[in-house]
């Protein structure tokens, strides 16, 4: 069993109870209408998704004392194109409530970065503010994905639809989507090859899809890599959470975007 095949188990039981406990609408969470689409498209610089997160399955605890509210400020002020917000408990010590406490007060898009199987997933990642859901290919049949999709596009959710390899490319543009996120780290073994995005960006037009490179972004010259062949987006964990000086990690990220 790989990880993600334990996250989805877990997470099948958390959608369940969620049924029990969660109603529609009874969350109401502050919104903020913006793309993410529009703002990362006509942008001159790199932009990057800040992620919050206090844990990883690969890595252990990252920053723990993390306060959600004050890193979304943070990350904000320092450049930030948008946030995304992992509410995942088990594996990454996430709750909605940190994403709702970011959302409050920060003017740029806010992801609710998470497994999503479920609608009622998308309807609590509404009701606290969400401007965009995560759609992971691995994760679920392309019928199910399609259907979530639709689901979550028809309530006014952007959404990042993240792929790995050939065939979950076909599956994004079969569905449809605007927003491809190449995942760098293969979430059955966690290794991150920066190549993925190289060799998965031939085949995506990135004149009218956004191409987000996700995972491995380390330092100015992985930007650079992935900036050649058309991500106009970085989404950087990891290093923002670790960061010791973060105007500067986000000045060094933040590459010129090409002609």
């Amino acid at each position: 069993m790989t990880i993600l095949d334990k996250i989805i188990a877990e997470k099948e039981k958390e959608v369940a109870e969620l049924k029990d406990s969660y109603q529609p609408g009874s969350i109401h969470g502050r919104r903020v209408n913006i793309s993410l689409y529009d703002t990362f498209m006509n942008a001159e610089k790199m932009s990057i998704i800040a992620e919050m997160k206090r844990a990883s399955p690969s890595k252990g605890l990252i920053n723990d004392g993390v306060e959600p509210a004050t890193q979304g400020r943070i990350y904000e002020t320092c450049g930030a194109g948008a946030i995304s917000v992992l509410t995942d408990t088990p594996f990454f010590q996430g709750t909605i409530e940190d994403m709702q406490a970011v959302r409050e007060v920060v003017e740029i898009p806010v992801l609710n970065k998470d497994f999503i199987i479920d609608e009622i997933q998308i309807d609590r990642a509404y009701d606290a503010g969400a401007n965009l859901i995560l759609l992971i290919a691995a994760a679920l049949p392309e019928q199910r994905l399609a259907a979530l999709y639709q689901y979550a596009d028809e309530k006014g959710l952007e959404i990042l639809f993240e792929v790995h390899n050939d065939e979950e490319l076909a599956v994004a543009e079969r569905i449809g989507a605007k927003i491809i996120g190449v995942n760098n780290r293969d979430l059955k073994t966690f290794e991150v090859d920066l190549a993925t995005t190289e060799k998965l960006a031939e085949k995506i037009d990135t004149t009218k899809t956004l191409l987000i490179s996700e995972s491995g972004m380390k330092e100015k010259a992985d930007v650079e890599r992935v900036q050649k062949v058309g991500a106009k987006g970085i989404l950087v964990g990891e290093t923002m959470m670790r960061s010791v000086d973060l105007k500067e990690t986000f000045d060094s990220l933040r590459v010129p975007l090409g002609e």
